[in-house]
């Protein structure tokens, strides 16, 4: 007889979620973490303010989802952004929403949201055994069960809530695909997402490294392409190997496959100012300035640490005297402001990735309850599946919602 209704393995954002659910309604419930601190990463997300959720309607995460959003329809129909915020705000976690509709604790304190969800799931009488699981353990096709390093642990339900593998450090080891693949699942391709960006202008950028951008256009192109891939306004970071920031981070998603010279961003730094407008403001400014040299001229329309990039990219000598400059030169300078490009020679490693691109199989789970196709009584949620979304807390969304419907229907399936 299984001593639990459902063993959950991995103590993350949804393996959490899932166990105060099913507690409620009614099941056993034991949750395996092989980390000594629990929801080890849900800590660290937002920057250590975890944000938890975007202040949205259904249809605006399905549009922030990238990799298959309709796989996710049900599960955030059932679990909308607004029943996260009434979940936490419940359990005495007061909300905030900040620009994006970003949603974050008011404490600013990522452990508030952990510690809510592990005490929410003691309180309900949900057990936690601190263990590496090893393998599921299946009587015929039906999950009976977890063999660990140091003991079994059975249940009439097994949920595979173990990450990805970004952030190897918080315990998201990749364990789940190996569960999956030996279950007899397809595991797509695992590639790094929501991570920052090496460009081929490594010293360029190592010149304006710290430098944050706010209010600029970043677009990302693929080769031979006309159209950008994404687009959109926000804020960037420049760092000493390229790089990254809101934008960046969502910029990546849309990488499919990295090779060095496939991708390119261009970098509208005057987004508001059309070609036209943009000459006619410079054309002012020098006109305020024109006895100074090119090189003090700028100060006005951008940061300190960006001008001498710009200078040196329009090829006008910095000692130049602004009455002096040139309509070809004026263009050049405004072809540099609207479109500052740099090509992206790689990707920085998946350890320093928000996200995991890639998993179980979307095809092979159903997505009302998060089962396994492929075998009984087996279940996968969260970001072990080929599931993501751009920054904004669209992603622990995901995970919440799937984590709901997998404890809906395990137990209204209770014996």
């Amino acid at each position: 007889m299984a001593a639990y209704d459902a063993v959950i393995i991995g103590g993350g954002a949804a393996g959490l979620m899932c166990a105060v659910q099913l507690a409620w309604g009614g099941a056993s419930v034991l949750v395996i973490e092989h980390e000594r601190v629990i929801g080890k990463k849900l800590r660290i997300t937002g920057k250590g303010r975890c944000n938890v959720t975007n202040n949205c309607d259904t249809q605006t995460v399905l549009a922030n989802t990238v990799s298959n959003p309709r796989f996710m329809y049900s599960a955030l129909s059932a679990f909308a952004p607004e029943d996260t915020m009434a979940f936490f705000e419940m359990l005495g976690v007061p909300l905030k929403t900040e620009r994006g509709n970003r949603v974050f604790p008011v404490s600013d304190n990522a452990g508030d949201i952990a510690d809510c969800l592990i005490n929410t799931a003691r309180q309900a009488g949900v057990s936690f055994v601190r263990e590496s699981a090893r393998e599921i353990i299946y009587d015929g096709e039906r999950a009976v069960g977890v063999r660990c390093e140091g003991d079994s642990f059975f249940g009439s339900n097994v949920i595979v809530a173990t990450g990805g593998r970004s952030y190897p450090k918080t315990g998201s080891t990749g364990d789940g695909y190996a569960f999956a693949r030996a279950a007899g699942h397809s595991v797509t391709e695992i590639t790094p997402s929501l991570v920052p960006m090496v460009t081929a202008q490594k010293a360029e950028c190592a010149e304006m490294m710290g430098l944050s951008l706010k209010n600029v256009t970043l677009s990302l192109y693929e080769k031979g392409s006309e159209r950008a891939v994404y687009s959109e306004l926000g804020e960037m970071l420049f760092t000493h190997f390229g790089i990254s920031g809101p934008l960046v981070l969502s910029a990546s998603a849309h990488i499919k496959d990295m090779k060095n010279g496939r991708y390119h961003v261009l970098i509208d730094l005057k987004p508001a100012l059309a070609g036209d407008k943009l000459d006619a403001r410079i054309l002012r400014d020098f006109e305020a300035s024109k006895n100074r040299d090119f090189s003090n001229s700028l100060g006005r329309l951008l940061p300190a640490k960006l001008i001498p990039v710009i200078i040196k990219r329009t090829g006008i000598d910095p000692a130049k005297k602004i009455n002096q400059i040139t309509r070809a030169e004026r263009e050049r300078l405004v072809s540099q402001l609207k479109g500052f490009r740099l090509d992206i020679s790689a990707l920085r490693p998946i350890d320093e990735a928000i996200i995991t691109r890639g998993g179980v199989d979307v095809r092979e789970i159903d997505p009302r309850s998060m089962r396994s196709k492929k075998r009984e009584a087996l279940f996968f949620i969260g970001e072990v599946l080929d599931i993501d979304a751009y920054t904004g807390g669209f992603n622990l969304q995901l995970a919440f919602a799937c984590a709901n419907s997998c404890a809906k229907y395990i137990t209204e399936n209770l014996v």
